[in-house]
């Protein structure tokens, strides 16, 4: 099992270990609620040192993005960022990531931990197309790499004592390349998971533990607290965000995965990846699709849970399903056959074979 830079730094604060994408994480320190809480209220912080980083560089990086991703690449540039996802050629989904410019030839991908290695394998096999040379224009640079989650109301507040220069007015989706702590050439973008502000921070794994210490030494007038990966998915939960491997996967379309939105077909897109297909499927409409859920009857739904109507019959699965700690609501998403899917349904929840009724409702929940 991998370790982050920061592993002992988590187990020396008591942090409950577990096995996650191949990497010993934290699931929690002081308690999900408190850490969910913390979160939505302050400032707390994930290390998320298990994602994935790669370069994708040269004078056809652009070309060969804008084919193999779902969104328009053409809509970026330097210093804004783009999430996206990687259809697999099959009609369904080999990941979703986010894309960071910093030019037209220089681009890095964050993608999913537990992807990494699919990722690279699936990005390098368009290399020879697009001239492209795997380890010079394409390079995981994954485990050189350590990143830090800086999340909540008062995450920028912190990291602004800590950056040489003003991030206050930073929008969503852009990020900066800036000297934080001291550590040159970090990368600080507004590319959270938890919807509630604050910023993610890409340094070399040397620099990881001066970063650590600087953030919780900035933080601690605010309070800060760090957070697991257990708070982390009640957290994204709450706002609708999708954790690949549960609510999508290779079996899943972009557009049954709600992904419509960063599936684009105008001009400037061009060609890409199962373009025909989608296509196809967005003319013929969907016979399925991911829809967030709340129960109404007492219960938690959880992940392969049947969504049922109310006779009984089947017509989908639960994706996730938690208690939100701040909705106070039992929530979820899985995916509904047509035409159940559609925010005012009701449709039951299979618990231990008892049916929760369960009211179809339009993400975010909070």
């Amino acid at each position: 099992m991998r370790e982050t830079v920061f592993t002992q730094k988590h187990i020396a604060l008591g942090a409950k270990m577990a096995p996650f994408a191949g990497f010993n994480m934290p699931i929690e320190y002081s308690g999900l609620i408190k850490e969910h809480n913390a979160v939505r209220e302050g400032v707390g912080v994930f290390d998320v040192s298990h994602m994935g980083e790669i370069w994708v560089c040269g004078e056809k990086a652009t070309a060969l993005l804008q084919y193999i991703t779902t969104n328009d690449i053409s809509e970026l540039y330097p210093g804004r960022a783009q999430y996206t996802c990687l259809p697999n050629g099959h009609g369904g989904i080999v990941d979703d990531l986010i894309v960071y410019c910093f030019s037209d030839t220089e681009y890095l991908l964050g993608v999913n931990a537990a992807n990494t290695d699919k990722d690279w394998e699936h990005i390098c096999s368009f290399a020879g197309r697009f001239g492209l040379r795997i380890g010079v224009d394409l390079v995981n640079a994954s485990d050189d790499t350590c990143q830090l989650a800086i999340q909540g109301p008062k995450a920028m507040e912190v990291m602004q004592k800590l950056c040489s220069e003003n991030i206050m007015d930073m929008p969503n989706y852009t990020f900066k390349q800036l000297t934080v702590a001291g550590i040159p050439n970090a990368v600080l973008a507004t590319t959270g998971y938890t919807g509630s502000g604050g910023c993610e921070v890409y340094v070399t794994n040397a620099d990881g533990p001066r970063l650590w210490d600087a953030v919780f030494a900035a933080g601690e007038s605010y309070s800060i607290v760090p957070v697991g990966l257990g708070a982390r998915d009640t957290l994204r939960l709450e706002k609708g965000y999708l954790l690949y491997g549960n609510d999508m996967d290779g079996s899943t379309s972009p557009l049954e995965a709600g992904l419509g939105w960063i599936t684009k077909f105008n001009d400037s897109k061009g060609d890409f990846v199962d373009k025909a297909y989608l296509l196809e499927q967005k003319a013929a409409g969907l016979k399925r699709r991911l829809a967030a859920f709340e129960l109404l009857d007492r219960g938690i739904a959880r992940h392969g849970y049947p969504i049922c109507t109310a006779d009984g019959t089947v017509i989908g699965h639960v994706t996730s399903g938690t208690m939100g700690p701040t909705v106070k609501k039992a929530i979820g998403l899985g995916y509904i056959d047509a035409p159940l899917y559609k925010p005012g349904s009701e449709v039951y929840v299979n618990v231990r074979d008892k049916l929760l009724k369960a009211l179809v409702v339009k993400a975010p929940f909070c």
